[in-house]
């Protein structure tokens, strides 16, 4: 029998012996004024005794119907999370499914994952015969799966989070599509320190466009690897310093005018330095890169020290329309920017490793036209001044590009789009080729 049936017992036999005491008092005594005032009195004391312990049973009635049996599944600390039995860790899965149509007016070449997703540095340029006119791809890569969680510790939260997609090994599409899943984000943090695999600090995921398509604006930074990552917050914002995998890509000299390459001779993780603010016009981030590009071959060691700045910024506009953008300059940008549009540095045949200068830029605009109906004009530009000699021929020069897009969203969670996308890009030997490409998209979360 529970507690509170037993504490209601005691209360009900009090209620009981003044109720038969007001009997009694009433057979007994003899009739008169002060009788019949006391008479009133004391069943004024019995109903309100009676109405009390109706609202204990009421209360002990919810209470009860509250606690959960001790093997049940609760809700977690977080929206949409849970608890499993014996546990204080809450767990929540996400992603989406997301299907996408592309027509190109020039395919990047029989089977080519370029054709469906956008990576500038890959257009087909003027001569070039690996390519076709007018290209259809049906591809649902960008789908993903997530799961986070969160435990309470004496040093704050613990939180993990996995997420993968499916732009991993290419399936054969003459049978089933079946694509590889490939480790997007793979972290964990407590209090402040956070390691593994997610977004670069240098970035700014939070300001980049809303584009249908996966590739995106050639001027965003736009990397994942390994950190590790100390966030100290602030009244109004937040600073953060990192020190996060190096990889140096670098264009080296040949007869056919140079090709690029991971060298695998890093020896210094990249460092990362970055401030996030939020101001009463909008969010704001600065951050600050230093990299040492590295190349060790038969002609010999060489190594540099390059930097790059990046400002970023949300800034809210009218209504629910935003205005976003990012800029970022360098000599050490390189396969941080556009899908690695351009290389950390050249290396000549003598060894000797060169650095190269870089920009990009990214204006966009979000215009709601209802609650449920929105479109995002995104332009963007990268630029690069190329060490002159042999090994520069094959080199981007510049690229640009524009999206635009309706984006509709009929219900929550649910995405369906239509998006315009133009490119350019050209190379230091004067070859240029040019993008044009419609794409549709369903999305659906959870």
């Amino acid at each position: 029998m529970h507690v509170e049936k037993l504490i209601t017992k005691p209360v009900k036999a009090k209620v009981l012996c003044v109720a038969i005491t007001a009997s009694l008092a009433g057979f007994m005594a003899p009739a008169s004024a002060d009788t019949a005032s006391d008479m009133k009195a004391l069943k004024a004391q019995v109903e309100a005794l009676q109405n009390s312990i109706a609202a204990l049973e009421q209360k002990q009635a919810e209470t009860a119907k509250a606690v959960a049996p001790a093997n049940s599944v609760t809700a977690g600390t977080t929206p949409g999370s849970f608890k499993l039995p014996g546990s204080t860790t809450s767990v929540k899965f996400g992603g989406y499914v997301k299907a996408d149509l592309l027509y190109s007016d020039t395919s990047a070449g029989v089977g080519s994952t370029l054709d469906q997703l956008l990576v500038p540095g890959s257009i087909p340029l003027d001569g070039d015969t690996n390519t076709e006119d007018g290209q259809i791809t049906l591809h649902a890569r960008q789908t993903r799966l997530n799961f986070a969680t969160s435990t309470p510790t004496a040093w704050g939260d613990l939180k993990t989070f996995v997420e993968a997609d499916f732009f991993g090994s290419n399936g054969n599409e003459a049978v089933s599509n079946s694509n590889g899943p490939r480790t997007r984000h793979a972290f964990g943090s407590l209090g402040g320190l956070l390691a593994g695999q997610t977004w670069s600090t240098f970035m700014d995921a939070g300001s980049l466009p809303e584009t249908l398509d996966f590739g995106g604006p050639v001027g965003e930074l736009f990397v994942r690897q390994t950190q590790v990552r100390w966030t100290e917050g602030f009244d109004g914002g937040s600073w953060s310093i990192a020190a996060e995998s190096p990889e140096s890509f670098l264009t080296t000299a040949n007869v056919g005018g140079g090709t690029n390459a991971l060298t695998d001779d890093d020896k210094v993780p990249d460092l990362v330095a970055r401030l996030d603010f939020n101001t009463a016009v909008g969010r704001f981030a600065l951050a600050a890169m230093a990299r040492n590009i590295r190349v060790d071959t038969a002609a010999g060691a060489d190594d540099q020290w390059g930097g790059a700045l990046a400002a970023y910024g949300v800034v809210p506009t009218v209504g629910k329309d935003t205005f976003q953008f990012s800029l970022t300059a360098g000599n050490a940008l390189g396969r941080y920017m556009g899908q690695a549009v351009f290389s950390d540095g050249s290396v000549d045949t003598a060894g000797e490793l060169s650095l190269n200068n870089q920009w990009g830029a990214i204006l966009a605009y979000r215009h709601f036209w209802m609650d449920n109906l929105r479109s995002t004009l995104a332009l963007s530009t990268a630029r690069a001044s190329n060490p002159s000699g042999v090994t520069t021929a094959n080199m981007n020069e510049s690229s640009d590009t524009a999206h635009l897009n309706l984006l509709w969203s009929p219900v929550a969670s649910t995405t369906f789009g239509l998006e315009l996308i133009h490119a350019r890009r050209e190379t230091e030997d004067g070859r240029n080729g040019d993008l044009n490409r419609v794409q549709t998209s369903a999305q659906y979360n959870f």
